[in-house]
């Protein structure tokens, strides 16, 4: 019979070193493709190596936010069901290979990441894109909106940071859709860091303004990438708000079959990763947060981040994988 308490030992292990090993398994086959100008096989890899990890455990999962049909890469897909079946029931949101323009151009920040939840704890929504806006802990609540022009957001931190606006760093994501939001930055007197794909990490790094530089995230990105981010801050404290972009017909049907209805709704982080979560993402290139995967001449050696948010824990695992053939 499933065990679905978050507080069992057997569940306890499940959302540490055993979540571990499926963001690493990912990692190695994606790194493996860095700088080779293919991101599909890159992503396929990804998808590949950690489906098999997933499956080998203890645990009857459903994917709720998979990967998208947007780029038209392998999937694995939303409602798709993973582990043994004998095992807790839990939610999974994942991106096997988050940024695979980074991995395909060998760029910072490339990553493997999953997060775990209990049944119904996160957010069930269509890959479509997402508003989103983010900052790290230590704010008081609600000093942010996403119905609020950037310069009011920006001013808003500033002032609780106690330092003017020319101090303050957004991470923006460079498309041509932001053209006016980061002129406004720009015209506030803040810095922007622009960033080409990743908005996971870019989110993430709001955690630890001091070591990353960034200060607040802002922008258009995919809803899944959302989601993984607001399971993060769950797990390390922040604030964010996101809003899906049903902007048609379809994609409104799409959401409304998946419990969505009201279009235009402003989802809280705890809206979107609730409950019991937990966290990880292994690096597969270099990064603000992680090293890459490094292949010594007897070991391969990752660098993962794993978090969860009963317990306000943050791992940091540098593993030295002397059993070759584990990653093929």
């Amino acid at each position: 019979m499933a065990t679905k308490s978050p507080s069992d030992s057997s569940l306890d292990r499940l959302l540490t070193l055993e979540i571990v090993r499926v963001t690493e398994r990912a990692a190695v086959a994606a790194s493996r493709l860095r700088g080779r100008g293919d991101e599909k096989e890159a992503d396929q890899v990804a998808v590949d190596a950690m489906r098999q990890e997933l499956n080998k455990l203890p645990i009857n999962g459903r994917v709720v936010i998979g990967e998208g049909e947007r780029d038209e890469a392998p999937m694995l897909y939303i409602g798709e069901e993973v582990g043994t079946g004998l095992g807790p029931d839990v939610d999974i949101a994942l991106d096997p290979l988050e940024g695979t323009t980074i991995c395909a151009k060998n760029l910072p920040n490339a990553l493997a990441v999953i997060a775990v939840a209990e049944k119904n704890s996160l957010l069930y929504a269509p890959d479509v894109y997402m508003d989103k806006i983010a900052i790290g802990p230590g704010y008081p609540k609600g000093i942010i909106s996403i119905d609020a022009s950037p310069t009011e957001n920006l001013s808003a931190l500033a002032k609780a940071k106690g330092v003017p606006i020319a101090q303050i760093t957004v991470c923006i994501l460079d498309r041509p859709r932001h053209a006016r939001m980061i002129e406004e930055v720009r015209a506030s007197g803040a810095a922007i860091r622009l960033i080409g794909d990743g908005d996971v990490a870019g989110i993430i790094h709001t955690t630890d303004p001091d070591e990353t530089g960034i200060d607040i995230y802002m922008g258009i990105g995919g809803a899944p990438e959302g989601v993984l981010a607001a399971a993060a801050l769950r797990c390390i404290g922040g604030q964010m708000q996101g809003r899906l972009q049903l902007n048609t017909a379809e994609k409104i049907a799409r959401a409304k079959t998946m419990g969505i209805m009201d279009p235009l709704r402003v989802y809280e982080m705890e809206d979107m990763a609730s409950g019991d979560v937990v966290f990880a993402a292994t690096g597969v290139t270099d990064g603000n947060m992680l090293s890459g995967v490094r292949f010594a001449r007897d070991a391969i050696v990752t660098h993962t981040i794993v978090m969860r948010s009963s317990s306000r824990t943050v791992r940091e695992i540098k593993a030295r994988h002397q059993d070759l053939g584990k990653f093929g």
